[in-house]
């Protein structure tokens, strides 16, 4: 049955123009019968579209445990209310971020529709370019509250413990709440910790044009709808969306793009008028082979060059936390999930940040690798020249 396009319209797509802009497509999945379910939406820029996560938690109690929330579109809410009807009322809605835009926007909207459940959000919130009040972006200002420090002070401690890494970037903060469900064992984080699937997700897959858009090799071919090709696009969309510009991926001259345009056999606003200004080099599936490393968990190139060397024992004693935990389950709020996954895995992924002879003694094939990580460096030389970044501490 196709959808009617009102259940999938996003209203206030402008405050945050991200592909797929005023129709978000929803999809739920049970991750543990009964306890845990997944709701998965699609966001991005020019077609790098990866999947965006809400994670919500039955309480013991009765009721609802909200994790990141997305986009409160008809049918997210409808598909909400379903559990609501069987399991009883949203009572916790967490924002586990300060930094993550695209989680936050969707925070005061989605409490509007549960009226009567509390919202939670991680320290030192900030927004740019205006420093705003929670208020001021939707926030309901007499029932949001700040997580405190410790766990045992929430309403819902006797099922969750959470520990927060809150890193000082001078003019903001890298925040993020992970959060472990005890009961059945499943940890809830946001951007820490990702893993990458060889198959494109099934959110994705749902509307496959942006995939079969970057499974072209130029501008000329034209547009097929093949699993090869689904698998392909969403392998370089994978590579796109965590370096932005992959040693595998050559940009093309001006003139030379402007030829692929004449050329092009789809010159459609859809298809952005033609233009396709870039070339894979033949060994591009090397470098999504080391990235996904056989479904391994690891920190994100941007995460690991940027945000976590500005506090590195900060995070790995955050790390040596969360490993001190009894899980066997991550669900990320990215890319894939649920990852089955133990405590050691987790801490194994942040190794990045200590010493040399620490992280030789890792499995070689665990680093990703350093030449898929230049335009990134270039890009923090930039911000450190500009004063809008530090450099980081030495690792000793």
């Amino acid at each position: 049955m196709k959808l009617d396009a009102k259940e999938s319209a996003w209203t206030f797509w402008f405050t945050l123009p991200l592909y797929p802009y005023n129709k978000r497509r929803t999809l739920r999945t049970e991750v543990v019968k009964d306890t845990i379910w997944t709701f998965d939406q699609v966001q991005g820029i020019l077609y790098t579209v990866v999947p965006i996560r809400m994670t919500v938690v039955k309480l013991a109690a009765g009721g609802l445990l909200v994790y990141a929330p997305v986009a409160p579109t008809r049918e997210c809410i409808r598909l909400l209310n379903e559990l609501v009807a069987v399991h009883g009322p949203v009572k916790h809605i967490i924002l586990p971020t300060s930094s993550g835009l695209e989680h936050k926007i969707f925070v005061g909207p989605f409490a509007r529709r549960f009226p009567q459940a509390q919202v939670w959000v991680a320290p030192h919130q900030w927004s740019f370019p205006l420093n705003l009040p929670l208020s001021w972006l939707g926030f309901p200002p007499q029932r949001t509250r700040v997580l405190p420090e410790y766990s045992i002070l929430t309403p819902f401690a006797d099922e969750f413990e959470y520990a927060s890494l809150d890193i000082d970037l001078g003019r903001g903060t890298f925040a993020e709440v992970a959060m472990l469900h005890r009961r059945s064992r499943t940890l809830l984080v946001t951007d820490a910790v990702v893993s990458v699937p060889e198959e494109p997700p099934v959110i994705v897959q749902l509307d496959p044009y942006p995939l079969l858009f970057h499974a072209r090799d130029s501008a000329t071919e034209p547009i097929e709808d093949t699993e090869a090709n689904r698998r392909k696009g969403w392998q370089r969309i994978s590579l796109f969306a965590f370096y932005f510009r992959p040693s595998a991926l050559e940009p093309v001259s001006l003139p030379r793009t402007l030829q692929g345009v004449f050329k092009a056999p789809d010159r459609s606003k859809k298809a952005y008028f033609g233009l396709y200004p870039f070339v894979w080099q033949p060994d591009w599936k090397q470098s999504f082979e080391a990235l996904r490393g056989e479904g391994r968990l690891f920190v994100a190139p941007i995460l690991q060059t940027l945000i976590f060397p500005q506090a590195p024992q900060q995070t790995l004693a955050w790390a040596d936390r969360i490993a001190s935990w009894e899980f066997e389950r991550i669900i990320p709020c990215h890319f894939d999930a649920p990852i089955a996954a133990s405590p050691h895995q987790f801490r194994q992924a942040f190794t990045f940040l200590e010493s040399p002879s620490a992280v030789s003694a890792v499995d070689p094939g665990f680093v990703l690798p350093d030449q898929d990580f230049q335009f990134i460096r270039e890009l923090e030389a930039t911000l450190i020249k500009r004063g809008i970044a530090t450099p980081p501490p030495k690792i000793r």
